[in-house]
């Protein structure tokens, strides 16, 4: 089996255990970046992730907890097969011969290029996953946004073809994904080659064990959202924004009105779960990717 088969092979059982691992955080922190700005003198829906937590799952059931792992589920192959293909094809790319150990500067370039390349796959897996998870949050608030209910994913991306542009409708977000994608997986890369090399105490890495893929896996996650969660906010509410009467006209727009209206706290609403999850997903992902490599030899 060549690299690139070895790679989509072990990027997708890496993305399929992120995804199983991490989607009920990751739930929890759309409904808490889509719930609307409360009037003056009222509380937000949700006081906070447990709180969503908890109502979620009194309202909907432990279900509502996956709800929009469809469309993810459905590309989570192509996501990360593509991530780390893209990533070791890069890494070939730089290697000044055959089997040479990159720089860590290097690897950063590499989670770079890749994160270009799954910006196309994630922006209109992300907007189908977000119209269902906020959803009910916005159906009862009298927000124009999503203010059609969704049966699920096949019907969002039904919908947005039909009444908001075709294929274009899909994309919408695009920029914001990008921002999000490029910057976040050249920390993530980075950081989680520099992590091996320190706890293997030189560049062959080839000798850590679980714990210490799991450690790197996990840090590098968090390191992916300390780097863009602001663009993830933005990202959010463009995606679920209404497409006649939309709220803001771009992402500058949408990251200037939450700055102004809620401050600089606004655009980390939901950080706490996303970084709960990245922690436990990505060191399943990782974990899963490095030992499906390895089997494939």
């Amino acid at each position: 089996m060549g690299d690139v088969a070895k790679d989509l092979t072990a990027g997708t059982v890496g993305g399929a255990a992120q995804l199983i691992v991490g989607h009920p955080f990751d739930t929890i922190k759309v409904k808490l970046q889509s719930q609307p700005t409360p009037l003056p003198g009222q509380f937000p829906r949700y006081s906070g992730a447990i709180d969503a937590v908890k109502q979620t799952v009194a309202a909907e059931g432990p279900r509502g907890l996956y709800k929009g792992m469809g469309a993810p589920l459905a590309t989570v192959a192509a996501f990360n097969a593509a991530l780390f293909t893209v990533r070791g094809q890069m890494e070939a790319l730089l290697m000044s011969h055959p089997g040479a150990t990159l720089t860590i500067n290097q690897q950063v370039v590499c989670g770079a290029g890749a994160g270009v390349a799954v910006s196309f796959l994630a922006c209109p897996t992300e907007l189908i996953k977000c119209r269902l998870q906020a959803q009910s949050v916005l159906a009862g608030t009298g927000t124009a946004a999503v203010a059609v209910k969704y049966g699920g994913p096949m019907d969002v991306a039904r919908q947005v073809l039909r009444s908001e542009g075709g294929v274009k409708g899909l994309f919408k977000g695009l920029v914001p994904t990008m921002a999000r994608e490029v910057p976040g997986n050249a920390a993530m890369f980075g950081v989680y080659e520099a992590l091996k090399r320190l706890l293997a105490g030189g560049t062959d890495t080839s000798g850590l064990g679980r714990g210490s893929l799991m450690l790197s896996g996990g840090l590098a996650g968090a390191a992916f959202w300390l780097a863009v969660y602001p663009t993830d906010v933005v990202k959010s509410v463009i995606q679920v924004d209404d497409y006649k009467n939309p709220k803001f006209s771009g992402s500058i727009d949408a990251f200037r009105r939450i700055s102004a209206s809620e401050g600089i706290k606004g655009l980390y609403k939901g950080f706490g779960p996303a970084t709960a999850r990245s922690v436990p997903a990505n060191a399943a992902c990782f974990l899963a990717y490095e030992m499906t490599r390895s089997a494939l030899g």
